[in-house]
């Protein structure tokens, strides 16, 4: 059996631990043989590919990043797109492909599983943790470390100047990061995007810090919005799967807030370095066995299926499950962190 790979979508620390695990356990236990597609769906849409063999994958585990390349290529609006996907997948005799991404990587791999016979297992990657059906997707536990470690970095300049510091941080429409790294970080506000936020109520904790003789941190998701108004963007550019491209929120809160306060207002956005780097321990760990089980999904012909993380277990769902939805921040969950705010 032949077995293809590829990454799709932003990149993200621990890909190349999914695609060690793959190999390793493919080539050693099933005598698989693998093809790499570069750049994501642009990989087999095109025909681009690289052998993946044990030595290929030798040193890649702590390396961030994906040695395959991503993108974030929709063969779906490609011309003749499912066509030449199919042909190429024939071509290089290429019985099963494993599709590692998030919610629209995955969402391609879906229809091409469920409607189009092309035999595909799915892996979730994303360090925004919003995929329904699994706990948690590797790159989320090192992106909430980096933007921890940030927020603690931003206290004590915060502190020496008396300013209110405003961090802008990843998640696209699900707090996750947010909520995360602002309780790990001290923050005195939280801000996400499932619950629309009231500015003056901000300005109001913000004060009250203040007086309290301390300086405020405000951690903002990037798809977080006033309750009067709508979602602050930089600008409306679309990518190839619809979405827009996000981020501003951080500058605008921090104008608005020395405007409405007279208290001196900066805005840190921390942006793509929250997806580079080393992956963590745990993401490493969850990744590898991602891996580990999508291969055995190869094996066991269990097409359309995704590798989900439930408890300690990891477990197949339908992938088109899987993305049907997002995961957001419960509405009690996030209430719970409120008594840190101000």
């Amino acid at each position: 059996m032949r077995v293809g790979v590829l990454t799709g979508g932003g990149d993200c620390p621990g890909l190349n631990a999914v695609i060690r695990g793959v190999v390793r356990k493919g080539v050693q236990e099933y005598g698989y043989a693998f093809t790499g597609y570069r750049d994501g769906w642009r990989g087999p849409l095109d025909g681009d590919s690289v052998p993946l063999d044990i030595p290929a994958v030798r040193g890649i585990l702590p390396r961030g990043g994906t040695i395959l390349g991503s993108s974030r290529t929709n063969p779906l609006r490609a011309e003749n797109g499912i066509r030449r996907i199919k042909d190429n997948l024939a071509k290089a005799e290429i019985d099963a492909l494993i599709a590692i991404g998030g919610e629209d990587t995955l969402g391609v791999a879906a229809t091409l599983s469920d409607e189009y016979g092309v035999p595909c297992v799915g892996v979730p990657k994303t360090i925004d943790n919003d995929l329904s059906a699994t706990d948690y997707t590797f790159g989320f536990d090192t992106a909430v470390g980096i933007a921890t470690e940030a927020i603690d970095r931003l206290h004590t300049t915060a502190e020496s100047h008396m300013r209110v510091l405003v961090v802008e941080v990843m998640g696209r429409h699900a707090g996750w990061i947010a909520l995360h790294s602002g309780l790990a970080g001290g923050a005195n506000v939280i801000l996400i995007p499932e619950q629309r936020f009231d500015v003056e109520q901000v300005c109001a904790w913000v004060t009250s810090r203040f007086r309290a003789s301390y300086a405020p941190i405000v951690v903002v998701a990037e798809g977080a919005m006033p309750k009067d108004g709508e979602m602050v963007l930089k600008d409306g550019t679309l990518d190839s799967f619809g979405h827009v491209r996000l981020s501003g929120v951080g500058e605008w809160l921090a104008k608005t807030i020395e405007q409405r306060t007279g208290k001196e207002a900066r805005t840190t956005v921390l942006g793509h370095v929250q997806r580079g780097g080393t992956p963590s321990a745990f993401d490493r760990w969850l990744a590898t066995r991602f891996g580990l089980h999508a291969i055995d999904a190869v094996r066991d012909g269990d097409f359309g299926k995704m590798v989900a993380l439930r408890g300690t277990d990891i477990v197949r769902v339908p992938i088109a499950e899987a993305t049907a939805k997002l995961k957001t921040v419960d509405p009690e969950l996030y209430r719970e962190v409120g008594v840190f705010f101000g």
